[in-house]
C-alpha cells in the first residue's frame, strides 16, 4: 500500500522531458524560469557541476562558477519546473564525488582536466606484419 502511493507520487513529482545525462566535473549551462510578475523569462547559469545531492524526486546538484572574482553556488532541483534546459558545454576529469576542494582554488588551479571522449563507434586495430616476415617451425 506504501509502495504504490510511493511510486504514484514518484510518478507525478518526475519532469515530463528527461535532461540530458551529466556527470560530476562537467561544465553546464543551466536555463531557469525567472518570474518578475506577469513576466516569464529565462536566466542562464553556467559553472561547473560540484555536487548531487539525493534521488528521485527530491534529487539535487550544486553549480559554481566565478563572479567577479567571488565564488558563487547554486543548488538546483533535478526536477523543479522552472529549470527549462540544460546544456553540457564540456566534461572534466574528476576522481572525487564531490568537489568541494575547488572552493579554496582560484585561476588554473580551479580548472579540471577534460575528460577523453571516443569520437565514432570505430575501433583502430594495429596492423599485423605480413605473413612472409612471421617465422614458423615446419621442420
Amino acid at each position: 500500500m506504501i509502495a504504490k502511493a510511493l511510486a504514484r507520487i514518484h510518478s507525478e513529482n518526475t519532469r515530463k522531458d528527461p535532461l540530458p545525462a551529466f556527470a560530476i566535473g562537467d561544465t553546464v549551462k543551466v536555463s531557469v524560469k525567472i518570474r518578475e510578475g506577469t513576466k516569464e523569462r529565462l536566466q542562464a547559469y553556467e559553472g561547473i557541476v560540484i555536487a548531487r545531492d539525493g534521488h528521485a524526486a527530491t534529487e539535487t546538484f550544486t553549480v559554481r562558477r566565478l563572479s567577479h572574482g567571488v565564488g558563487v553556488e547554486r543548488v538546483f532541483p533535478l526536477q523543479s519546473p522552472n529549470l527549462a534546459k540544460l546544456e553540457v558545454e564540456s566534461s572534466g576529469h574528476t576522481r572525487r564525488a564531490k568537489l568541494y576542494y575547488l572552493r579554496d582554488r582560484t585561476g588554473k588551479r580551479a580548472k579540471l582536466r577534460n575528460k577523453a571522449r571516443v569520437i565514432g563507434a570505430k575501433v583502430l586495430v594495429p596492423e599485423t606484419a605480413p605473413e612472409a616476415a612471421v617465422p614458423t617451425d615446419k621442420g
